[in-house]
């Protein structure tokens, strides 16, 4: 009986001495995607941070300053994009992101209808199953996203809002502030809004053949900027959530571990004891 019962405690070891392998490679292997992820992200901030500062230099050197794209339209349609994971096993990372989307979901119910983007398997699979409106969704692009991927979304995104189907943009993603804090975020996109805390900036500045003319045509610019930062933020995001996971996974497997060996240790010597006891029964029986 006690030698079952060892068997099974040692097969049970081995059983999550296996999982601990797994999840010690997958910790390993998202902190070197979070790595390349967030050199990415880095290194194309500067341009549009750039491109935004020049967009809204243009919006405040003019008050009377107008644009389809700075213009709000009746709210008969929004277009949200929702940027979630490709996988699973990222702790909160995808159910933190749906659960903001499902939020600004209920917030615009009554007032306009919502359509939704879905980048990523994870995000597709939870808005198809509550039957939410798709416009067109997006798998698996994240690990290896360009700035001309982005811009093929965005060129689709606007040539929408241009024949009127969509009233306003805006986007959920997930902000990697540290390889520890990972945030979920809300952010309108279109109509741009000027920023108030600027002012008004009387540029010397001329735009030909007009400033609006010069702002519309940086607009695919800046929503591919927009578009590219947000998915290789929320995919270091889902890479430093796994990261984290996975090595919470590893040290219970490691306590999990040690516990049984401990139950298995003392098994083994009250097996041990059993069996001297019975020898020296017998012993003291022929005796």
């Amino acid at each position: 009986m006690a030698s079952s019962n060892m068997k099974d405690i040692k097969r049970r070891i081995k059983s999550v001495e296996s999982t601990r392998q797994i999840t010690k490679a997958m910790e390993l292997v998202s902190s070197s995607k979070l790595r390349k992820a967030k050199e990415r992200a880095e290194k194309s901030a500067p341009y549009f941070q750039t491109l935004y500062e020049t967009m809204c230099e243009i919006m405040s050197g003019d008050p009377s300053f107008s644009s389809i794209y700075t213009r709000k339209r009746k709210k008969n349609l929004t277009l949200l994009i929702v940027i979630g994971g490709d996988r699973g096993l990222a702790g909160g990372f995808n159910a933190n992101a749906f659960k903001l989307a499902q939020s600004r979901i209920d917030e615009l119910s009554g007032k306009t209808d919502v359509v939704i983007l879905p980048v990523g398997r994870k995000a597709v699979e939870y808005f198809e199953k509550r039957g939410h409106k798709i416009m067109t969704k997006y798998e698996n692009i994240a690990e290896n996203i360009t700035i001309y991927g982005a811009m093929s979304i965005a060129d689709r995104i606007i040539d929408v809002y241009n024949k009127d189907k969509i009233d306003r943009v805006e986007m959920i993603f997930t902000d990697c502030v540290s390889p520890l804090v990972q945030e979920a975020k809300h952010m309108r996109i279109i109509p741009v809004e000027k920023n108030e805390s600027e002012g008004v900036n009387h540029s010397l500045t001329e735009y030909e053949p007009s400033a609006e003319s010069v702002f519309d045509s940086l607009i695919p610019q800046y929503m591919s900027g927009i578009l590219f930062g947000a998915i290789v933020s929320s995919y270091a995001a889902e890479q430093a959530a796994r990261r984290i996971a996975m090595e919470n996974a590893t040290d219970n497997a490691n306590e999990m571990i040690s516990s049984l060996s401990l139950i298995y240790n003392r098994a083994r010597q009250a097996a041990i004891t059993q069996e001297i006891t019975e020898i020296v029964g017998g012993a003291s029986a022929q005796e």
